[in-house]
């Protein structure tokens, strides 16, 4: 796994690593956003420390305005196949998929946060690992627009690309090859997404 990140990062050609590298994270960060199970955050900052790398002044703008635009289209068609379901007498699929992927008592935490905060609440589900499809449901069932939810997500995901690509830059910045701050970068993203879920269940376990 090493050597391939390290065969990667040293591609020849900075062209090459840009004609390749931004379209496969356009359509890996939307489709991330359409079925959660890509570790999207991941993808952002490894891409960030790539682009740290290079020497043209604006890799880092582009990826950020990548990872930023393809999250808020796998955003949106992902809560307008919820709307379908949503107005469907039998549902469908794409319901069913974000209802399975929220818990019942973080449904319920989502929808006190909607009816305090509105869509604001948005922004911060897109930062808190795991809280995107909670939230999410907890709009289509409160019927919300698909304009308000938009409204509400662009900033949810400025913030979420900028916060992952500031993690790439700092993995960049402390390690002098592309694919060491790739690995740091990859870890710390993993750690952040999977740490709550762990420390949950470790609660959940000792409460026995």
């Amino acid at each position: 796994m090493i050597e391939f990140l390290r065969q990667t990062a040293q591609l020849p050609a900075e062209s090459t690593q840009q004609a390749v590298g931004y379209p496969s994270l356009f359509l890996l960060v939307a489709l991330g956003a359409l079925v959660p199970v890509v570790p999207t955050g991941a993808l952002v900052s490894s891409a960030a420390v790539v682009a740290f790398h290079q020497s043209s002044p604006f890799s880092l703008l582009v990826v950020f305005a990548v990872a930023s635009a393809a999250a808020f289209l796998g955003d949106i068609s992902l809560y307008w196949l919820g709307q379908r379901g949503v107005r469907s007498k039998n549902g469908s699929r794409w319901l069913r998929t974000i209802r399975d992927r929220a818990a019942p008592e973080r449904l319920e935490q989502a929808q006190r946060k909607l009816d305090e905060h509105g869509a604001a609440v948005l922004v911060l589900s897109r930062l808190v690992p795991a809280g995107r499809i909670p939230v999410m449901l907890a709009c289509l069932l409160g019927g919300m627009g698909l304009r308000r939810f938009a409204r509400g997500d662009v900033p949810a995901c400025l913030a979420w690309a900028a916060t992952y690509q500031l993690i790439g830059i700092l993995g960049g910045s402390l390690f002098p090859e592309p694919w060491q701050g790739v690995v740091a970068a990859v870890g710390l993203t993993l750690l952040i997404s999977g740490g709550p879920a762990v420390w949950r269940r470790t609660r959940a376990w000792w409460a026995r």
